[in-house]
């Protein structure tokens, strides 16, 4: 088998936000060999929050959605753009990689931003065709067409894109049931304590949650030839009628590639803090990296914009040979839910918390909830509460016992909390 022609290139899979904004980093660092940027998708590389938010909900146009705003960026940084092409393997003797058409890239260094997918449910009936699951632009444009006033939506799964495409769907006077097998939305994420406040948003805003519910089946029906779902049957023998499903249980790494190319993969392809793999020359960034964290001293996985936003400027530095530059960011997510608009930044450790800390009262719609271990705070949310992110994240750093009398205080200035 003949060798790689150029080990100068770097090819990165994954034309996504992570994978776009890597490439405009190698540029902007000064690399100035070929650079060649793989997508499954038709669309050039877009960034996913508006999918469920702004665009979702008709108050952000399409054109707004892309990381460049037009094709010409990739022209003019001289970016090899192959759109509509999958990364069939990874030949790490030969530094290459072969195309789903044959193609062959040769690299030196390669950058992972393959992304997650949604989580299939394997019950019968979770073939049916109509089944939505939502990840792509072209899943939001059909959820958005999907919204009319009067049809009946219910979602499987009440987790943040669950959540955020049931606010939108009552905002378009979409009759909406949420069925979620655990006891409180958002528990994985946020615990007990505040994810019944977000059960409560929801359910003042006339959303059918059913918590503590297990999906048995979809009935199918014959629909002009075509066996569609058109109820969801519970475990209690309930059945749902529905115009629309949609299946929002969580997302998985797209780790297949990496798999077979034999690199490490637990939970996510396992990178060190300047997101290498255990190949010196294959990186990965975004939802697909399982990083090491140097603050919490242990791997995480964060699937959320700023994740993808901000880790490709380390991946591309790495990529060009900085050994001293680490992914030391706090993790950081926000949603739009109705009228609540919402912040978190820290990390809830595999240790777990000891308690949650209110600041000010949830039920006037502004509020921070801390969560703590040993008195000291692990992570924050502010809910219409804005300009505290910086304060918070600082808590967080100081690694220092606060006081929760204080802490609880809005009156009290978030600088002055930590216990004396």
């Amino acid at each position: 088998m003949s060798g790689a022609q150029d080990t100068d290139s770097m090819v990165i899979v994954g034309a996504s936000l992570a994978g776009a904004k890597a490439a405009q980093a190698l540029r902007e660092d000064g690399w100035d060999g070929p650079i060649e940027l793989v997508g499954a998708e038709y669309d050039l590389p877009y960034e996913r929050p508006p999918l469920s938010k702004g665009f979702l909900q008709g108050k952000e146009e399409r054109d707004k959605v892309f990381v460049h705003e037009s094709g010409s960026w990739y022209v003019e940084n001289q970016v090899g753009l192959r759109l509509g092409r999958t990364a069939a393997a990874i030949d790490r003797e030969r530094h290459v990689v072969r195309l789903d058409d044959g193609t062959e890239l040769p690299y030196g260094k390669l950058l992972l931003a393959t992304g997650s997918s949604p989580r299939r449910l394997s019950v019968p009936g979770g073939d049916a065709k109509n089944l939505s699951y939502f990840r792509t632009l072209e899943d939001s444009q059909r959820t958005k067409d999907q919204l009319i006033p009067g049809s009946r939506l219910t979602i499987v799964g009440a987790g943040w894109i669950g959540l955020e495409i049931a606010a939108a769907a009552r905002e378009k006077d979409v009759e909406v049931t949420v069925l979620e097998a655990l006891e409180q939305p958002l528990l994985r994420a946020l615990g007990p304590e505040v994810g019944a406040k977000f059960a409560e948003l929801h359910r003042a805003h006339d959303v059918d949650l059913r918590l503590g519910v297990g999906v048995d089946s979809f009935t199918l029906q014959d629909v002009d030839g075509v066996e569609q779902a058109t109820r969801v049957r519970l475990a209690d023998g309930t059945e749902i009628e529905a115009d629309h499903i949609l299946v929002a249980v969580g997302a998985a790494p797209n780790t297949a590639l990496a798999e077979a190319a034999g690199l490490e993969v637990d939970n996510g392809v396992v990178v060190d803090a300047t997101l290498r793999s255990s190949d010196p020359d294959v990186f990965a960034a975004g939802d697909v990296a399982s990083a090491w964290h140097p603050f919490y001293e242990e791997a995480i996985r964060v699937e959320h914009w700023a994740n993808a936003l901000n880790q490709p400027k380390v991946a591309a530095a790495s990529m060009m040979g900085v050994t001293d530059l680490k992914y030391d960011r706090l993790p950081y997510f926000f949603t739009d839910q109705y009228d609540l608009g919402m912040e978190y930044v820290g990390h809830i450790p595999s240790s777990g918390y000891d308690e949650v800390v209110f600041r000010g009262d949830p039920g006037s719609g502004a509020y921070m909830a801390f969560w703590l271990a040993g008195g000291k705070v692990l992570a924050g949310m502010n809910v219409n509460v804005w300009d505290v992110v910086d304060e918070v994240r600082n808590l967080i750093l100081g690694r220092k016992a606060v006081d929760l009398t204080r802490l609880r205080n809005a009156a009290v200035p978030l600088a002055e909390v930590a216990a004396s």
